[in-house]
């Protein structure tokens, strides 16, 4: 399979911030915006392996670095960072935006694994990503030290 350029698989997201989206603070439920997460990480890796169904096979990481507050907009971007034989890293950053100040804060990062599904429902292969700018490339570069990390988390025992 030939390397699908990672710019082709970003993804831009704009949200609102409700009211019951957020808690009793006025600022969004961590739910919620995992949700969002969730949501365009599926369709950056539907983008990416040409393939109408993909699986959440884990969240590996999510750091709530700053709230989002009614009335804020969310933009959510995202890329395929790093591919497997039938898996995808998924790299989502969350800026939030206070329209009438005009402050950004990035608010969230999480990298996802999504799985590609055959119509058998069975995992099937994906092409691998082909990182071109200095930031893809350091996504690129350090995917193998997240992947071990993931690997190693897996073999953790259970309670």
């Amino acid at each position: 399979m030939e390397a699908i350029p990672m710019r082709e698989s970003r993804t831009i997201q704009t949200k609102l911030v409700l009211p019951p989206d957020t808690n009793h603070m006025d600022s969004i439920f961590g739910g919620k915006v995992l949700a969002y997460i969730d949501e365009i990480a599926a369709i950056t890796a539907m983008k990416h392996a040409h393939q109408q169904v993909v699986v959440t096979a884990s969240i590996d990481s999510v750091d709530f670095l700053s709230s989002a507050r009614v009335g804020d907009v969310l933009e959510l971007e995202a890329n395929v960072t790093s591919t497997g034989r039938t898996s995808m890293e998924v790299y989502v950053r969350v800026k939030s935006k206070n329209l009438q100040t005009g402050v950004e804060k990035l608010t969230t990062e999480s990298f996802l694994t999504m799985v590609a599904m055959g119509e058998d429902g069975k995992p099937t292969p994906v092409p691998p990503v082909l990182p071109e700018s200095e930031g893809e490339k350091m996504f690129f570069e350090t995917a193998p030290a997240r992947r071990a990390y993931r690997k190693n988390r897996v073999k953790t025992p259970k309670m």
